[in-house]
This record gives C-alpha cells, structure tokens and sequence, in this order.
C-alpha cells in the first residue's frame, strides 16, 4: 500500500503548476529561445523542486504546444513552420471572432466600459515608452475573451494565443505596428459599446489578420 499522502499529492500538484507557470513565461519571454533544450537538472535546481513536478510541468507545456519533446534528448521550446503560424492565426481569428460576438450579447456596459478605459490608460503609459512598445497587447486580448463569458472558448483561445506569441516575439517588438494595433484595439472596442457583433467580428478579423502578415514578414516568411 502507497505511503504517499493527499498532502504529499496536492503539495506535487502546487509545486508542478506553479513551475508551469514560470517555465510558460520563460518561454514566452524569450528568455528560452525557440530550438532551445530545457536543462532539467538546472531548472530543478534553480526553482528548488524535485524532478517529477518539473517533468508534470514540462508534459503539460508540451500539451500546449509550447515545447517538443524528443526522445532521449529530452524537451525543446518550439519552433514554427510558417504553414503552422499560418493555420495558428486562423484559429485565433475564429476564436476572438465569436469571442467578440459574444461580448457584445453578453457582457455589462460596466464591464465594456472597463476595457475602454483599460485601453486608454494603456495609450497614456504607451505614449511614456521610449520605444513605443505595447506590452499589454496579451492583456487586451485575454480582457476581451474573459468578457465573452466561455471559460472553454477563453481557455481554448488563450492556448492558440500563447503559441503564436512564442511564433512572432519579433513582430511584438515594432514600435509602428504597436500604435496600429492600439488604435486597432480602441475600434473594436468602440464596435463593442454599440453592441454591434457583426463590425466587432469584422475588426477583429481584420485586426488579427494585419498582426498574420505582421508577424510573418517579421520572421520571415512573406516570400
């Protein structure tokens, strides 16, 4: 009979979940490039966990698409075909697009209210950046898609999103395509406090498919 406690069980779990998260980020970030192999003995190390919650964590990022696993080498973060970042930004159109039409039937004027002022405030900090970076571009998108009330649609869209984030960390970098995504963002949410879900799907549409061609000049991949 196993020894091991629903103490020990629920500990593992934390600790896994919370080396998810940080390992995500890592990726995301760029601090893990795309083609790099995850060193688990450091990673362990470094995070102060055993092997088990880091190969639970490495499992479940691999789930998402954000890491390949190889056998007898072990894990890599991904790297993408211009096809896959292609058909990626297909699902996150049609992901957002209903996502959209369903914040315009389902979400308060206070709520839509928020993210209108969520983007002004954004535009202020914006206008402080040297760069013109637009770092809360993620944060606009995961605001819309909570809002559509579909934890499944929401979970689903954020999972394409984050592969696409690992896919175009050049693009998100341009200053010039960061105010146009900003005055992208205000649009939809203008479509959006007129509860207009046909012109908030369109802008959508049209906003993620600028961020496509964006990203795949960015890395390349327009010839």
């Amino acid at each position: 009979m196993s020894d091991v406690t629903g103490t020990e069980l629920s500990r593992d779990a934390t600790f896994s979940h919370r080396t998810e998260t940080l390992i995500r980020e890592m990726i995301l970030s760029g601090t893990v490039a795309p083609g790099e192999r995850l060193n688990e003995v450091a990673l362990a190390s470094s995070l102060g966990i055993s092997r088990g919650p880091l190969r639970e964590a490495i499992q479940h990022l691999a789930g998402e698409g954000l890491l390949t696993m190889v056998s007898h080498r072990g894990a890599f973060v991904r790297t993408f075909e211009p096809r896959e970042l292609d058909e990626l930004y297909d699902m996150r159109s049609a992901f957002e697009m209903y996502a959209a039409r369903l914040v315009c039937r389902r979400a308060t004027d206070e709520q839509i209210a928020e993210l209108d002022a969520f983007v002004s405030e954004t535009a202020e900090a914006m206008s402080s950046e040297a760069d013109g970076r637009y770092p809360a571009d993620r944060d606009f998108h995961r605001r819309l898609l909570g809002l559509s009330g579909n934890a499944t649609l929401e979970r689903a869209a954020l999972e394409t999103q984050a592969q696409i984030v690992l896919a175009r960390s050049m693009s998100a970098k341009a200053p010039v395509r960061a105010k146009e995504a900003l005055g992208e963002h205000a649009d939809i949410v203008a479509a959006l406090q007129s509860r207009s879900p046909d012109e908030a799907a369109r802008l959508v549409n049209e906003h993620l498919d600028r961020a496509r061609r964006s990203a795949l000049a960015a890395l390349g991949f327009d010839d």
